[in-house]
């Protein structure tokens, strides 16, 4: 009895070792690496952040179509720093009412850092686009901790909401002549692009058109005289 019962469990424990070689075999055999990206590639599909400063136009084309509601929701996140209204004081950052037009880095009774301060010009459309997008890429060394906008549409709202905070707000600008034009313009289209005619056919002989010439001369007197 004993003897049957070791002969089953070593059969038993034996099994289990082939098992286990088994695998540990097949493992290295068939191993792959992990995927950097746990996903599909779908051909066609942008993923995000891909081809995105590529994509992006000049500010005033977002701008003739931005809406001021949206800016001040925007800009509310930004009440913690900053107001716009008329006469409001400074807080962590300067009052903003009638900013566009104004130096940058000037003014308002506000100590601006050095890195801002230095950086000359005024607050136009495309200058506060920058600034909004990234404060510090605009001007490096500057206090304002805001990590900036990403989105074009968001920054041309604010900067609309901010437009409409002065005294003497600005037209919104249209968009470029050069950006409406390209977009409405199909490859292959208008005089300059248009189809190309196709080159006038030269004329085949008759011979070759498969027609038969008439017959003249001598080959006509030798056909009446054959009918006589």
């Amino acid at each position: 009895m004993d003897d049957r019962f070791n002969t089953i469990a070593g059969w038993v424990l034996f099994a289990g070792i082939v098992a286990l070689g088994s695998s540990i075999v097949a493992s290295e055999v068939f191993h792959s690496e992990r995927p950097e990206k746990m996903a599909y590639p779908i051909e066609g599909v942008v993923q995000e952040g891909e081809g995105a400063a590529a994509a992006e136009q000049p500010i005033e084309v977002y701008l003739a179509k931005a809406d001021v509601a949206k800016g001040q929701q925007i800009f509310n996140k930004c009440a913690a720093c900053h107001n716009a209204d008329k006469g409001g004081a400074n807080q962590l950052g300067p009052n903003l009412w009638g900013v566009l037009g104004e130096p940058v880095g000037q003014g308002k009774g506000f100590a601006f850092s050095d890195a801002l301060a230095k950086k000359g010009g005024s607050w136009d459309w495309d200058s506060l686009s920058q600034w909004l997008s990234s404060p510090k890429a605009f001007a490096p060394g500057t206090k304002m901790t805001f990590a900036g906008l990403g989105n074009p549409e968001d920054r041309a709202n604010v900067i609309a909401f901010l437009n409409s905070h002065s005294d003497a707000p600005k037209p919104l600008p249209a968009a470029p002549a050069a950006t409406a034009n390209a977009s409405a313009a199909k490859p292959g289209t208008g005089p300059d692009n248009g189809p190309q005619k196709a080159e006038k056919e030269p004329t085949l002989p008759a011979s070759a058109a498969g027609t038969s010439p008439q017959t003249t001369g001598g080959d006509a007197s030798l056909q009446r005289s054959k009918t006589k």
